[in-house]
C-alpha cells in the first residue's frame, strides 16, 4: 500500500531538517495521491527541478516506491518558474517542495531515475 502525499512530504521535510539541511512545502496539493514537484537549489545558485518519473522507470519489485526524473536545471529563476506554472496548469493538485541538502543526503531521500 502506498503511503499518502502528505505523509510522504512530511517525513521528507522531517529527514532533510534532521540532517541539517532545509525543506519547504511552496504548495500543497492533494492529501492523498497529489503528485510531487521538488526543487533542489546549490550553494552556487542552480536550481534543479524534479517531477514525477515516467511510468516504464518504476522497477516491478518496488512498485509503491515513488521515483523522480530531472526536468529542467537552471541558474535562471525565472525558467523554473513558468515550468512549474506550466506543471500545475496540466494538475492542480501538484505539490512544490524545495530542498536545500547536499548531493548526498538528496540522493538518499529521493529516488531518481536517469535517463
Amino acid at each position: 500500500m502506498r503511503v499518502t502525499t502528505d505523509f510522504w512530504v512530511s517525513a521528507i521535510v522531517r529527514r532533510a531538517f534532521s540532517a541539517g539541511g532545509f525543506a519547504a512545502v511552496e504548495r500543497r496539493g492533494s492529501s492523498e495521491a497529489g503528485a510531487v514537484l521538488i526543487t533542489q537549489r546549490d550553494r552556487l545558485g542552480e536550481t534543479t527541478l524534479y517531477g514525477p518519473a515516467p511510468q516504464t522507470s518504476y522497477d516491478s519489485a518496488k512498485p509503491d516506491d515513488r521515483m523522480f526524473a530531472q526536468m529542467l536545471k537552471s541558474t535562471e529563476p525565472e525558467a523554473i518558474r513558468q515550468r512549474i506554472e506550466r506543471e500545475m496548469r496540466f494538475d492542480p493538485d501538484v505539490w512544490l517542495v524545495e530542498l536545500e541538502v547536499d548531493d548526498a543526503l538528496f540522493a538518499e531521500l529521493i529516488a531518481v531515475t536517469t535517463p
